[in-house]
């Protein structure tokens, strides 16, 4: 069997009985156990040019085929850290219902493009049947939207997505691989809607779409929290954070805000952990300063009455947990 005919065919068969124990996929609370280290120089094995692998050699056929194509995802077996740690940073995911005929019939297409991408681009196909509901969030996704593509950036977390309403087929997966690698498409950023009363509230409620009118307002001081609803320390700090804003309630130039950055996305402003706290002065300079000092309320104010700033003596605080969909030492994303 010619060795370069194999990643055309490259299938990821996981089969229950060549497994062991099943994993916990990496979740809400954060990521999950590392799976077992695949045994050094383990031969892939083969069956009529397809490579039959499991969690053992899904590793080394990735490094070694530079994995033109994976099927399936599955978050139950724990393929997700082994399919994003692969080098290749551009990753094509096909979102389907393996359940529907129509969509299996999608994987043609999605097959005959893939040798042409070799390491440039590792496509995965995504079952929305399956328990892939982190995955969907991660890219803003609902499994009523399948079939459709999403192309991410592991290592800026960019995320691109084809027009709306453009057929799948090998020629459309083609010209948005092409235009995604070119610079040509832009990408895009998840937001929640704006609440219609979100600042009404002490604590003012920001999302993606009034992120830059709240923040960057010349004659506001804004001070922002970047948090993820699973996270305890940010559980922690939130009778803080409100008694903060009461305390300043007053001060028409002081805003206290909040802002869900598991759900709400910022172009420029990578946030790798969480709580993450910003200050964003007044002026016109749109200049951020980022907290990094004890979350207690007399520190907290003592740096709004300082205009972000903190005496040297003050202590620094531990670093924040790490966020579940950073692509920062954390895929968990996905």
């Amino acid at each position: 069997m010619d060795r370069q005919l194999l990643p055309v065919l490259l299938l990821l068969l996981l089969l229950l009985g060549a497994l062991g124990p099943r994993g916990q996929a990496q979740g809400p609370e954060g990521p999950s156990e590392e799976p077992p280290e695949e045994p050094p120089g383990e031969e892939v094995p083969e069956d009529e040019g397809v490579l039959v692998l499991n969690l053992q050699t899904l590793g080394p056929a990735l490094r070694e085929h530079a994995a033109l194509l994976v099927e399936f995802y599955s978050a139950e077996a724990q393929t997700s850290p082994k399919i994003f740690a692969v080098r290749i940073l551009n990753h094509l995911l096909l979102f389907i219902d393996q359940t529907l005929a129509p969509h299996r019939e999608l994987l043609a297409g999605f097959r005959e493009v893939a040798p042409p991408f070799r390491g440039q681009v590792l496509f995965v196909v995504v079952d929305v049947a399956a328990d892939t509901d982190h995955v969907l969030q991660y890219f803003g996704l609902k499994a009523e939207a399948a079939p459709t593509m999403r192309l991410v950036n592991v290592e800026t977390t960019k995320k691109y997505a084809p027009t709306d309403g453009e057929p799948i087929t090998a020629a459309s997966i083609t010209a948005f691989c092409h235009a995604v690698l070119s610079g040509q498409v832009k990408p895009y950023f998840l937001s929640q809607e704006v609440p219609p009363d979100w600042d009404q509230q002490l604590v003012k409620i920001l999302v993606g779409k009034n992120f830059e009118q709240v923040a960057f307002d010349e004659t506001k001081n804004v001070f922002v929290k970047f948090y993820a609803p699973w996270c305890t320390h940010c559980k922690e700090m939130a009778p803080t954070w409100e008694a903060l804003a009461e305390k300043y309630k007053d001060q028409e130039d002081i805003v206290i805000a909040e802002l869900d950055a598991t759900a709400n996305e910022l172009e420029g402003f990578a946030v790798q952990g969480f709580p993450t706290l910003k200050y964003f002065p007044a002026g016109p300079d749109r200049k951020v300063i980022e907290y990094r000092s004890t979350r207690d309320l007399e520190t907290l104010s003592k740096f709004l009455d300082n205009g972000g700033k903190l005496p040297m003596e003050e202590p620094v605080a531990p670093f924040p947990e790490p966020s579940a969909n950073s692509t920062v030492g954390s895929k968990e994303e996905l």
